[in-house]
C-alpha cells in the first residue's frame, strides 16, 4: 500500500492527540485540524496528505458539509468519519455523501488503524499481498508459500500481516506489540519472539527463509539464502 499521510480532523483535542499519538507510533506521518476551515487549508497546502478522519459535529461547518463540498470539488480523498451518533440513518447519510466507513467514538485505537488500513486496501484494489513467494490474502484470511497452503492461528496471520505490509522495512517490537496484541507498553514477557519461533516453523520450512531478526531493531521479511 502506499504511504499514508493522514489528516485528522476533530475539535475534541484529546481525541486529537490519541489518534495523533498512536500513528506516528506506527510511523504514519499526521497532521490535525480542529474544523473544517483548517483542513481546508491543509489539503490545499498539503497536496501529500492521502487519508482523512473527520468529525461529524463541529463547530462551523460540519464534518457532513465539509466531506460534500471537496467531492464536489473532485477531490476523492479517502475519508473515514468519526462520530459519537449511532443511528442507522446518520451513518448511511455520511456513506452516501462519500465517505469510505464510519467509526463510532469512543474507539480502541486497534479498530481504527484496522479500518485505515482496510479502507486503504480497497482504494487500492488489492486484497493480496506479497514477498518472494509467500502470498497472503487479506479478505480470505489465507496464505501460501511456493503454492502450498499453510494454516495460521488468528495472532500468527496478524503478525505475518504486519511484517508483509512492511515492504521490507524493520518493526519494531513497540509496534509489533501494538499492532498485533495492542499494548502499548513492553509486557515483559516472550510473547512475540514465542509467536515469532511458531510463524518461522510454519513460513521458513521453505529453501529460503523469509523472516529476520534485526538484533537491536526488530523483525523484518526479505528473502535471503539460508546459512
Amino acid at each position: 500500500m502506499k504511504k499514508l499521510e493522514v489528516l485528522v480532523v476533530d475539535d475534541d483535542t484529546n481525541l486529537r492527540k490519541f489518534v495523533t499519538a498512536g500513528l506516528e507510533d506506527l510511523g504514519i506521518s499526521i497532521v490535525s485540524a480542529a474544523n473544517a476551515d483548517e483542513a481546508e487549508v491543509i489539503l490545499s497546502d498539503c497536496p501529500s496528505i492521502n487519508f482523512m478522519l473527520l468529525d461529524v459535529m463541529m463547530p462551523g461547518r460540519n464534518g457532513w458539509e465539509f466531506l460534500k463540498e471537496i467531492r464536489e470539488a473532485g477531490n476523492q480523498i479517502p475519508v473515514i468519519f468519526l462520530t459519537a451518533r449511532q443511528e442507522v440513518n446518520e451513518r448511511v447519510k455520511g456513506l452516501k455523501i462519500g465517505a469510505d466507513d464510519y467509526i463510532i467514538k469512543p474507539f480502541e485505537f486497534q479498530e481504527l488503524l484496522a479500518r485505515i488500513e482496510a479502507v486503504a486496501r480497497r482504494r487500492s484494489g488489492s486484497n493480496e499481498l506479497a514477498v518472494a513467494d509467500l502470498k497472503i490474502d487479506i479478505s480470505e484470511r489465507m496464505v501460501e508459500r511456493a503454492g502450498e497452503s499453510i494454516s495460521t492461528t488468528d495472532q500468527e496471520f496478524r503478525l505475518l500481516r504486519v511484517l508483509v505490509e512492511a515492504e521490507g522495512a524493520v518493526v519494531s517490537r513497540p509496534d509489533l506489540l501494538k499492532r498485533v496484541w495492542n499494548l502499548d507498553f513492553d509486557p515483559g514477557t516472550n510473547i512475540l519472539e514465542v509467536q515469532i519461533a511458531r510463524l518461522r516453523r510454519k513460513v521458513d520450512r521453505f529453501e529460503r527463509p523469509l523472516i529476520q531478526t534485526v538484533t537491536g531493531q526488530g523483525y523484518k521479511l526479505a528473502d535471503q539464502p539460508r546459512p
